[in-house]
């Protein structure tokens, strides 16, 4: 098999690969408890797939990404601005625990960048302007939520709040990560070795966010019987959350006037949310144990549920705008 047809492979059977890295990790974590140690592998190998991710973007056509103004406008007002306000008012219907509502803020204020792109392609959106979108999805977020947290935590949560992850996150988990992908494509570009490499690593993407589920799934599930009532309380909220949001995108897509595929695609990443990538800034909170990895990956339990949802019924969403358009 060779690495192009590999890769179609990984890709055509990415979804159905997520899942059984979600169960097979469930199962085993419950049979061996012992396996909650994979827990100081959890940046390692978010930076290797986060890597993987920015290998897809071709850096050296940023530019003419960002060109895509309305697209891009879209995207930061749905994600930092309209999302923001659905979260404080969502926020507000969970008990005054610090705690319990900075889980809840950390993952819902943070918008995907791995596998939001794949169920938009599922579900037709504008997946390749979203790819594209990662770097500064994931720069802005790191920037932001510091100061959402601040604002909508209030004194009672400010304690809770440390700079030092944020900049330790910025550095490994978007600068190098993103500095070696942009290496590699260079050398790709002026060498036939570097592009074999790059063909070899653009396995990685896939694999990589699979080995993170199993990871973090591994490392959480032996805490959630000791976190099992934090975890039950968040649950209606992200539910309400997975229901809204997309509505959310929808309309600040409209609002800028996007195509069908563009409209999706902000509905996507309004959805869908950063919970793989922020559970180190969770885990970097003092007494976070056990209750605070428990509500960060409870949301990614139930967004995996909801995407299977959004990729049905996505496809029918903007049909008018085509028509108009045609």
């Amino acid at each position: 098999m060779t690495a192009s047809s590999a890769r179609e492979s990984f890709e055509l059977h990415q979804v159905s690969i997520y899942f059984g890295a979600v169960i097979v990790a469930a199962a085993a974590a419950m049979l061996a408890p012992a396996l909650g140690a994979l827990e100081s592998a959890i940046s390692p190998t978010l930076a290797v797939m986060l890597f993987a991710t920015f290998l897809q973007v071709p850096l050296a056509d940023l530019g003419k990404a960002f060109r895509e103004f309305r697209f891009m406008s879209a995207l930061l007002v749905a994600n930092f601005i309209a999302i923001p306000v659905a979260v404080a008012l969502l926020v507000r219907l969970l008990p005054p625990d610090p705690l319990l509502r900075l889980g809840v803020l950390i993952v819902l204020l943070t918008p995907c960048i791995d596998y939001v792109v794949t169920f938009s392609q599922l579900g037709r959106a504008d997946a390749r302007a979203l790819l594209a979108a990662t770097p500064l999805l994931l720069g802005v977020q790191m920037l932001l939520l510091p100061v959402y947290m601040g604002l909508l935590l209030g004194e009672a949560g400010r304690g809770l709040i440390q700079i030092e992850p944020f900049v330790h996150a910025f550095v490994w988990l978007i600068a190098v990560p993103l500095f070696l992908a942009g290496v590699i494509q260079a050398w790709a570009r002026r060498s036939s070795t570097g592009a074999r490499v790059g063909g070899a690593l653009g396995l990685l993407p896939v694999p990589a966010t699979a080995v993170v589920l199993f990871v973090v799934v591994c490392s959480v599930v032996p805490q959630l019987d000791a976190a099992r009532a934090s975890a039950i309380q968040v649950v209606p909220i992200y539910i309400a959350f997975a229901a809204l949001a997309p509505f959310v995108g929808l309309a600040v897509g409209r609002l800028f006037r996007l195509p069908a595929a563009g409209l999706r695609a902000v509905a996507f990443s309004a959805a869908t949310r950063n919970s793989l990538v922020v559970l180190p800034l969770g885990l970097a909170v003092p007494s976070a144990v056990p209750v605070l990895p428990a509500i960060i990956v409870t949301q990614t339990l139930v967004e995996l549920l909801s995407e299977l949802v959004y990729v049905r019924f996505m496809p029918k969403i903007g049909k008018d705008v085509d028509a108009q358009r045609a």
